[in-house]
């Protein structure tokens, strides 16, 4: 399975608490995205605001790649990573 990202700056979404990202699988785009909780627990976001989560996902951007990927692995389907995904140790 080929898995890249595209290098466009997440979408925010507000309704949700979420900032949405995409994955090309096998060349065919995938929607992702990650919870504000998870970016505020594991990538130093200070609260639940645009500004805030964008600057906490470009930080830990190699990481949120990384579990993406092994959880697209592991589903074969889009993605919501939730803080849980960064508290499993080797993630």
């Amino acid at each position: 399975m080929d898995i890249r990202y595209q290098s466009d700056p997440p979408e925010f979404d507000g309704t949700n608490l979420q900032m949405h990202f995409v994955a090309v699988v096998d060349g065919k785009p995938l929607d992702c995205c990650i919870t504000a909780e998870a970016l505020e627990d594991h990538f130093g976001a200070a609260s639940a605001l645009e500004g805030s989560l964008r600057e906490a996902f470009a930080r830990g951007l190699a990481r949120i790649h990384a579990v993406c990927t092994q959880a697209i692995e592991q589903t074969d389907g889009a993605v919501v990573l939730h803080s849980g995904y960064f508290r499993v140790q080797g993630a």
